[in-house]
């Protein structure tokens, strides 16, 4: 069975970007065959490219291929770097230091309601600055990996898609706590082809 729309896709992958030093890749993510990245095809849970590149294969079938950070997740951004009033982080005047500290990666709402993850950059008595770009914006990804699996898609993993039972919001580009990593929903898969 080949890898077509509507298909339920497991793969082990290893992901990389450029290093600091010319020529040298990063290894930044893996999916093992312990660990897979399972997800549907062709339903908008993963970068259209990765999906592209994809296409058609078997089990079995490995593949290595780049993604340009026009087709992965764009330039790198300073405007998406904000300064927000602490106020905004406090509950009853206190900030919660479990959840706001430097590196964490908190979800916020944007003007029109729809969840969108930040990173805290700093805190300050006066202002939390965290980074709305994609942790992997401005980087040019290289997978590697190896198809281990391809069956039909259970009509229970596509009503989950579209929201029929509660399920997994891959579609929505909410794909785990930062954007990057699995939900708690099996059918979400996991791995930073997910947006």
């Amino acid at each position: 069975m080949k890898i077509t729309v509507n298909k339920s896709v497991s793969a082990e992958y290893e992901l990389y970007v450029e290093g600091d030093n010319a020529g040298e890749q990063e290894l930044m993510e893996k999916a093992t065959a312990e660990q897979p990245l399972n997800f549907i095809y062709g339903v908008g849970m993963m970068l259209p490219k990765f999906e592209e590149n994809l296409f058609g294969l078997s089990v079995g079938d490995k593949f290595d291929f780049t993604i340009g950070v026009e087709d992965a997740y764009g330039p790198y951004e300073d405007e998406n770097v904000l300064d927000l009033d602490r106020s905004i982080f406090e509950i009853d005047g206190n900030l919660d230091s479990e959840v706001i500290y430097e590196g964490n990666v908190v979800p916020l709402m944007d003007n029109e309601g729809h969840r969108i993850n930040a990173q805290v950059v700093s805190v300050t008595d006066t202002h939390v600055k965290v980074d709305l770009n994609h942790p992997l914006a401005g980087e040019t990804l290289h997978f590697k990996g190896l198809v281990l699996e391809v069956r039909e898609a259970t009509e229970k993993e596509l009503s989950a898609l579209t929201g029929g039972d509660g399920g997994c919001s891959c579609g929505s580009g909410s794909c785990g706590d930062d954007g990057c990593g699995s939900d708690d929903d099996e059918s979400c898969g996991s791995g930073c082809g997910c947006h």
